[in-house]
């Protein structure tokens, strides 16, 4: 139950509504890409090396453009900003249905497009206008719904993915993406950005550039901006390149669905976990825990004798640390920062958590084409999950002090 002041009034009750829809259509359908590898290596001629570099790019786009949508949500509103990714969005997804879609035309429209899409449609954004609705002791519970929207998402795309394209074919799951985008759209003008955010402390006076100085020269912005990093590289192998390893191992395709199936589906209970443990002990050690946690399920799985109760039991392990990073890593930024520029500086953190993905969808797929198989790339994941449970220690999570020096604002 919610509690009865959790929702501070009506309009921050619509947006976090709509942004959860926004969320489930765009991370819902991204999610699912992994699962079109076989149908485009046949019909479009695509190799395992160039799929994962494709959805590389497209992570790293997404990534790129965040701060971007950032400024354009912080100074015009998220509306505007998810109604351009949206429409990106569809573009990619016409391009790659009806064509140019072979060679580097492929990379462009599921790679550029897409990516640019999600930029603005996908977690940074949404999270980022729900969470300038709501003050500090609830603000982490609000964006771990919004995330768990998300991983809703995650639950019911790959099982309805599969059967559309059994049933009917990928071009035709492709049509059906873009009626959903469709429904995004018009999702997209019930989101509000607030004129002033809750809790603004000695900050209106700071510009973006000043703000961007402020975070880059501070080390615990540094230190989680590096830890985001691997959780990019985490999500961007397993939903890449989980089709593969399955298959790979002698186990049924449908285990692959069942997997991403159950990633979604636990990542609700772990997001919202998240959210509400960031509001009651410390968001740096619980995001150390959720990297370390990720190591022994990516152990498990990858030692344990391949067969479906294991490959379930990652499914629901990994899942429901699957987002889990992001209330407490929004969290953080909100508390040591404020909320003014929350978007575009989380914008920045998500840029290297989408530079992780890049390298783990890409080299994911280079070391299978190289080596057949994904060992390395998961051992590198393993190795990663320690490096992040260590990094975030050393942050100070207490609010700066800012000394008013206002210039122009850009």
């Amino acid at each position: 139950m919610i509690q009865k002041n959790f929702i501070p009034n009506k309009t921050a009750l619509i947006t976090l509504i709509a942004a959860c829809l926004v969320v489930i259509i765009s991370l819902g359908i991204r999610q699912t890409f992994g699962l079109f590898f076989f149908d485009f290596e046949i019909d479009l001629g695509c190799t395992q090396t160039q799929f994962g570099f494709a959805m590389g790019i497209q992570l790293l786009f997404w990534g790129l453009l965040g701060p971007v949508f950032g400024i354009i949500t912080d100074k015009y509103g998220g509306r505007i900003a998810v109604i351009i990714g949206f429409l990106f969005y569809l573009a990619g997804l016409y391009f790659l249905n009806y064509g140019p879609n072979t060679g580097h035309w492929f990379t462009f429209d599921i790679g550029i497009l897409i990516g640019i899409g999600l930029g603005a449609t996908a977690i940074s954004i949404p999270v980022s206008i729900v969470a300038k609705h709501f003050p500090l002791n609830t603000r982490t519970m609000a964006t771990g719904i919004v995330t768990a929207a998300g991983s809703f998402g995650y639950f019911i795309s790959p099982m309805y993915t599969r059967y559309t394209l059994l049933e009917f074919g990928w071009n035709a799951t492709l049509v059906i993406f873009g009626i959903m985008i469709i429904a995004g759209l018009i999702v997209a003008f019930f989101l509000s950005t607030p004129m002033k955010q809750p809790e603004q402390k000695n900050e209106d006076k700071q510009t973006a550039t000043e703000a961007i100085k402020e975070a880059f020269s501070n080390k615990s912005f540094n230190y989680l901006t590096l830890g985001f990093f691997v959780c990019g590289w985490h999500i961007a192998l397993v939903a890449t390149h989980i089709p593969m390893h399955i298959r790979d191992n002698g186990l049924e395709d449908w285990t692959a669905t069942a997997i991403l199936a159950l990633i979604g589906l636990f990542n609700i209970f772990g997001t919202l976990s998240s959210g509400y443990l960031s509001t009651r002990i410390s968001k740096k050690k619980l995001l150390s825990a959720i990297y370390l946690l990720r190591g022994i399920s990516l152990i498990y799985f990858i030692f344990m004798p391949p067969n479906v109760i294991n490959a379930l039991i990652f499914g629901i392990t990994f899942g429901y640390l699957w987002l889990a990073t992001v209330p407490p890593t929004n969290g953080i930024v909100g508390h040591i920062f404020g909320t003014k520029y929350i978007t575009l500086l989380y914008g920045f953190v998500f840029l290297s958590h989408q530079v992780g993905s890049f390298l783990g969808a890409y080299l994911g797929g280079l070391f299978h084409d190289l080596y057949g198989s994904l060992d390395y790339a998961w051992y590198i994941s393993i190795a990663l999950s320690l490096f992040a449970g260590l990094i975030h220690l050393p942050i100070k999570e207490k609010a700066i002090e800012r000394q008013q020096l206002a210039t122009s604002e850009i």
